[in-house]
């Protein structure tokens, strides 16, 4: 690496670090719980739109159910929650991977670790791409431009993990602490003001909405509860976060499991809370909220046109509660789109370190499970950033799109991992013997297999309403994955038994003779060097090879060897078509078929060159050969490099001569 590149990359990364400074630091609740569990709080800047837009597609009679279909979220909500937080007692630093490993095998560890893998890519890509809803909606010219401002999104983030974040603390919490403030203030304000005859009214109120055509004039019971259930599969975004909050337990200070324990059941009532209560204030409020607002939206009889801003709905309950005060509409979509972006970062935290995981148990290329010199897993943030760029442009970074992608990942994994802590408990319950201790195991598999419950029908309500929507593409990623990891196992597997002591000869047998061959094409310093430490290393037979492409270079050649009187012969092969890989391969068959218990040890002199762009121009035939040698068994590849600050002839430094003054 050049010095120009090493300062460049120094200047985006920062310096290096040892590995003594790989932070060591664990949080108090009061910080962990805001930054770990942004996810699940962030969730309500964009779950509320989803729950409206699939109901309006009845028309605004269906609003009636989004209240029911929120409080049922809420309820999944606690019951998940409750259930992880018997996990967390039992696996204290693990997460649904390593539950599943443990309880089910490496192929429920598998599946599980392709749906997280999948899921953290959606946190990603949805959070970044509401984010830029509301950056949008606060600043309208910025309309239009969501998907250069989520793959912005994603470029920032990448460059600050690369460097490595070496503090949370206090400054990434404010961001939740602030959203939930603004949330919490809007969601009393806008009740109290009820309370006291002061109902506020959203603007959308006075739009009609137009239901969708293709349900017909009249919506039928079958309809209507398809779309209830879509309404409830996009609302359970809530729980993604319940996922990142066990996987985070390494993070919270001892008594880990305790701490992680209540922080669930704190995100639990939490989430719930403010995801009801910001339903409600929509009843409350009316608010309209639809895919299509250009034609979905009438005033008059007639469609309010491209002109009309569609805020979040968030923002649409701020405009309303606050109507004497424009700049409340602000700091709430401001303190929305801090609480995205803390929960994209932190999907930069989990996609990496589960990418490692996998990587050491042999799911995937090792290069995943080693840090940078940033103490970084910079090829899992490097990843995880490029799928998220493709997922983004791929859906031209809608919201609503990525969202039908979402939850499937995260149900898999919870499905999977509570029948593993099922099988936990029934484990342990059959060599307990203590009444006291029974009855506790069997209070922690009832809520385990409640929870377990809850979440299967949820994933069949998933993949029932929305799966023609967009959730096959997540089926089709998490297929892809675990087929992908799969194969990678299986090379691992097939190289560790290759190469294991056990699987035959240990490889300390000696070759009958060394055949040592060395490249050449000119006579020069680099040829020179090559020969020079071929016969340094003593095989049986040297010889130097060069292939006859050109007759007048060839000669050349051979008059320059026997003039500088090389103690080596040279053969020279013949290539009537100029080729000069075939015939190098084809003369070391043909001494492995003479000598099969021979090794053949090819010598490559190289031209060391010290910019990128030099590389085109030196060493472009001897690469070739080398690949292709290097799959051959019983060749060894010696590569002799020649520096341009060489100036010994042989290319090797000699021992300065130290003369000594005589003694007078």
């Amino acid at each position: 690496m050049s010095a120009l590149s090493e300062v460049s990359r120094r200047l985006v990364v920062g310096r290096k670090l040892r590995s003594s400074q790989e932070p060591r630091r664990t949080l108090p609740k009061r910080v962990a719980i805001p930054i770990f569990g942004s996810d699940a709080i962030s969730s309500v800047a964009y779950s509320p739109d989803e729950i409206l837009l699939a109901l309006a597609a009845a028309g605004v009679a269906a609003y009636a159910y989004s209240l029911p279909v929120a409080v049922a979220v809420a309820v999944v909500l606690l019951v998940v929650a409750a259930s992880y937080r018997q996990t967390v007692r039992a696996y204290p630093t693990g997460g649904d991977y390593e539950v599943a490993r443990a309880n089910l095998g490496n192929g429920a560890g598998l599946v599980v670790g392709s749906a997280m893998l999948v899921d953290y890519v959606l946190v990603l890509a949805v959070s970044l791409a509401s984010a830029a809803h509301y950056l949008a909606s606060a600043w309208p010219a910025l309309a239009n431009q969501e998907i250069w401002l989520s793959v912005g999104g994603v470029a920032l983030l990448v460059a600050l993990n690369l460097r490595g974040v070496r503090r949370w603390g206090t400054p990434l919490a404010v961001a939740t602490y602030a959203f939930v403030a603004a949330v919490g203030l809007v969601v009393v304000v806008g009740l109290a003001r009820t309370v006291l005859g002061d109902r506020p009214v959203a603007a959308s109120s006075e739009l009609d909405v137009v239901a969708d055509p293709g349900l017909g004039s009249t919506i039928t019971t079958l309809a209507l509860g398809m779309l209830v259930l879509r309404a409830l599969s996009v609302g359970s975004v809530m729980l993604t976060g319940v996922q990142t909050l066990v996987s985070s337990a390494p993070y919270f200070r001892a008594p880990r499991g305790a701490n992680v324990g209540s922080a669930l059941v704190l995100l639990g009532v939490l989430g719930s809370a403010m995801l009801v209560g910001v339903i409600g204030l929509t009843r409350i409020t009316d608010v309209h909220f639809v895919e299509e607002p250009a034609t979905q939206l009438l005033r008059d009889g007639v469609p309010v046109g491209e002109d009309y801003d569609q805020a979040p709905v968030l923002g649409q309950l701020a405009r309303a509660v606050f109507t004497d005060v424009p700049a409340a509409f602000v700091v709430v979509e401001l303190s929305a789109v801090a609480v995205l972006l803390l929960a994209a970062h932190v999907a930069f935290t989990s996609f990496p370190v589960l990418g490692s995981l996998l990587a050491r148990d042999g799911f995937l290329p090792r290069s995943l499970h080693t840090r940078s010199d940033r103490l970084a897993f910079s090829n899992g943030i490097l990843t995880l950033g490029v799928v998220a760029v493709v997922l983004l442009a791929a859906t031209s970074a809608s919201v609503t799109v990525l969202v039908q992608m979402y939850v499937v990942g995260v149900f898999v994994a919870f499905v999977v991992s509570q029948a593993g802590m099922v099988r936990h408990w029934n484990r342990l319950l059959r060599v307990e013997r203590r009444p006291a201790n029974r009855r506790t195991l069997l209070r922690s598999r009832g809520v385990t297999l409640l929870g377990l419950v809850l979440s299967a029908v949820v994933l069949a309500v998933v993949l029932v309403s929305k799966f023609l929507l967009g959730a096959w593409v997540a089926i089709l990623l998490m297929a892809f994955s675990a087929a992908a990891m799969t194969a990678v196992n299986r090379h691992y597997r097939r190289v560790a038994a290759a190469v294991s002591l056990e699987a035959g000869a240990s490889g300390s047998t000696l070759p009958s003779r060394v055949h040592a061959l060395v490249l050449v094409a000119h006579l020069n310093r680099t040829s020179l060097r090559a020969v020079t430490y071929a016969r340094a290393s003593n095989p049986d037979v040297i010889e130097g090879v060069t292939v006859d492409v050109d007759p007048a270079s060839t000669r050349r050649l051979m008059d320059d060897w026997d003039e500088h009187d090389i103690p080596v012969p040279l053969r020279v092969l013949d290539s009537p078509y100029r080729e000069i890989t075939r015939p190098v391969l084809e003369y070391v068959r043909g001494i492995q078929r003479a000598s099969p218990r021979d090794v053949v040890a090819v010598y490559v002199p190289e031209y060391v060159v010290r910019h990128w762009w030099e590389r085109l121009l030196h060493n472009t035939s001897t690469t070739k050969i080398v690949q292709q040698l290097s799959i051959m068994r019983g060749v060894m590849i010696t590569r002799v490099p020649w520096q341009a600050a060489d100036t010994d002839p042989t290319g090797f430094r000699r021992e300065p001569v130290v003369r000594r003054a005589e003694p007078r």
